[in-house]
């Protein structure tokens, strides 16, 4: 996919500076939500706060959200991410039940479940991923998992996989966030060739989860200085690692000591790198601006993956 002369004068129009009109989010009409007390009298965290998602008030709103476990602190300390670096103790064993709680009590047919990175557990976390999409699956809703690479042992890898897709969830998502050059800078404590093996481990163990097919999902920021060549080289090789479900979103600062913002696409590059993905084969794609990866997961999901 090459760039045109226009896409590289956008880019260097909206590289600095305040935000474009289509990055200006308009809160909901109504704004109010059940959602932060039911987390609070839960004990539950959701990435849309500890990230500072853009979508959250849309999202609260509609009386959803994307629950995090294991904590709201991290071993690792990506260069684009706001979590918070350090995690302190074991997770705990009755937060998969209480995610299954919330999602009765807000009535979601389709919760989705991330975690922050615990490099300090012999598995990851995986086990605790699996009783949570168990646990879900129980109260008779659908599962996305949303998971971080379960560190760098390939073989330690590859078990921890095989135990979250043992629990069968509907999607099994683990984001590469971004081009292979700017790993170094974005996410250190990370390998774009171990995101991809995640993902192939994922799509090879899909085929045979107990509760039937599941899909295999990735997501990328754009803005961070990635080229065009690169953004089309990454969804062929997410093709070809067997990831059926693709988001691509804007890259939006956090605070000042993340990573700054390279360029604000603009939603037309957007909708270019939709139908490329289309093209090379994915069956579903959800690429925007304020695209996340598990923004309006369920509806995507129904349109992609469901049969």
């Amino acid at each position: 996919m090459r760039e045109t002369v226009d896409s590289r004068a956008d880019r260097a129009r909206h590289a600095h500076g305040d935000r474009p009109p289509w990055l200006v989010k308009r809160l909901p009409v109504n704004a109010s939500s059940p959602v932060p007390g039911l987390l609070a009298d839960l004990e539950l965290n959701t990435v849309c706060r500890s990230a500072k998602c853009p979508n959250l008030s849309e999202c609260w709103a509609a009386k959803t959200a994307t629950f995090m476990i294991m904590g709201d602190r991290c071993t690792r300390d990506c260069r684009f991410c706001a979590v918070a670096h350090g995690p302190k103790g074991l997770p705990d064993p009755t937060e998969p039940a209480r995610v299954a709680e919330a999602a009765n009590r807000l009535e979601l047919g389709f919760v989705v479940v991330t975690s922050v990175t615990r490099d300090d557990l012999s598995d990851g976390g995986a086990a605790h991923f699996a009783a949570t999409v168990r646990a879900i699956h129980e109260s008779g809703a659908k599962a996305e998992v949303l998971v971080p690479d379960f560190g760098a042992d390939a073989g330690a890898r590859a078990t921890a996989v095989r135990t979250v897709m043992e629990a069968a969830p509907e999607v099994f998502g683990h984001n590469v966030e971004t081009v292979p050059r700017l790993y170094g800078e974005v996410r250190p404590g990370a390998g774009y060739a171990r995101s991809l093996g995640v993902l192939e481990t994922a799509a090879r163990l899909c085929k045979t989860a107990p509760r039937g097919r599941s899909a295999v999902k990735s997501g990328l920021m754009l803005g961070l200085g990635e080229r065009a060549d690169e953004v089309e080289r990454v969804l062929r090789d997410l093709r070809g690692a067997g990831c059926e479900v693709v988001t691509m979103g804007q890259y939006l600062r956090p605070d000042p000591s993340r990573t700054p913002v390279a360029e604000w696409v603009a939603p037309e590059r957007f909708e270019e790198y939709a139908q490329l993905a289309r093209e090379i084969g994915f069956r579903g794609v959800a690429s925007g601006p304020f695209v996340r990866s598990s923004y309006d997961a369920a509806a995507l999901w129904r349109r992609s993956c469901e049969t």
